[in-house]
């Protein structure tokens, strides 16, 4: 089934995953059409049923019998259109180097958006920030009565969910020595690498990027932070976003043996916060508790059950089993001493 010329993307400018596929679709030069806002607007307006649950991006393609449908989920949309438009791919051709990709990629999804959610919604000057723009962005320019209403309303349901992510008081300084460390880890890695995994962009890069395009352009605090930790980022973040001029060739992949030795300090920082959290929503999601707590980075961590984060580490494993041995083994020493090599469930 062709895409459609040009594909139609639903979301907003404040949105992580609207940024990462924008640039995704962006460098693989695929006509596109960005249609900021609600997506309900649109869809209702052209007869196209809502996505369940409603996420940004949403995207409208069609199904097997070729009738639009509203899709949504970032990660298998970019399989997805790599799989119909295999110029420019964003998933390495080495096996071993996409389940990297694949697990860097799910890394900035699931556990980068807590930076954001945490940086956007827990200090006043940043919520006060979001609220007044995000409405703007979503609904246009209000008057001055309309917008402090939508802003109230808007700020109060995201702080009041700010517990499902598990940003807290107590949780705050944890998240906190995340990004620094996280940004640290960019600042050396950017100097000798343009990218996270190779010498061309995969989808980990597209992904990372999203989550950064807010801390690094949007909210105030995290904007400072990465502007006092890592200036490589910031200019990264600059050029990730628009990728459409650069030529790739094949041999730019490498293999797992070719990464370099900073992308261990990443999966090391993985292993502190991000599997931790999955494993101990898993076995909540398995025992049917609504909440969860475990220990990360030495503090007790604690917020809502997720069952689709434990889809995410279902289909890590997944992902894992689909490899050779050879290629196990090679994942297998990679992660030695990361704290990674827990994620891995048989």
């Amino acid at each position: 089934m062709s895409l459609p010329n040009p594909l139609i993307i639903l979301g907003g400018v404040g949105s992580p995953y609207t940024r990462k596929m924008l640039s995704y679709l962006r460098f693989k030069q695929i006509p596109h059409k960005m249609i900021w806002g609600d997506p309900a607007v649109y869809l209702d307006k052209h007869g196209i049923e809502k996505p369940k649950p409603g996420l940004l991006p949403t995207f409208v393609l069609p199904d097997d019998d070729g009738n639009l449908k509203a899709v949504t989920d970032s990660t298998p949309l970019i399989r997805r259109i790599d799989t119909e438009v295999s110029n420019r791919s964003s998933i390495p051709s080495d096996p071993a180097l996409a389940f990297i990709n694949y697990l860097l990629e799910d890394f900035a999804d699931e556990w980068g958006t807590k930076y954001m959610f945490h940086y956007r919604w827990h200090d006043q000057k940043d919520a006060n920030n979001a609220g007044t723009i995000l409405p703007l962005q979503t609904l246009g320019m209000l008057p001055d009565e309309m917008l402090n209403n939508f802003k109230e309303m808007i700020s109060k349901r995201q702080i009041d969910r700010l517990w499902v992510v598990g940003s807290n008081n107590d949780t705050a300084p944890i998240i906190d020595a995340s990004l620094k460390r996280l940004l640290n880890i960019l600042e050396k890695h950017l100097a000798s690498s343009s990218y996270l995994i190779s010498k061309r962009p995969a989808s980990c890069d597209f992904a990372l990027y999203g989550q950064l395009s807010q801390l690094v352009n949007f909210d105030p605090t995290p904007r400072e932070i990465c502007h006092q930790v890592s200036l490589r980022t910031v200019a990264w973040v600059g050029l990730i976003e628009d990728q459409s001029g650069i030529e790739v060739e094949e041999d730019q992949w490498g293999t797992i043996e070719s990464l370099p030795t900073t992308v261990k300090d990443l999966l090391t920082e993985i292993g502190k916060g991000y599997v931790p959290a999955q494993l101990a929503n898993a076995k909540a999601i398995e025992n049917g508790d609504k909440e969860w707590e475990t220990e990360i980075d030495g503090c007790a961590w604690k917020q809502k059950s997720f069952p689709y984060q434990a889809k995410c580490l279902k289909w890590v494993n997944e992902e894992y089993n689909l490899l050779s041995e050879d290629d196990k083994k090679k994942i297998n020493n990679l992660f030695d001493g990361t704290g990674c090599e827990r994620l891995i469930l048989n």
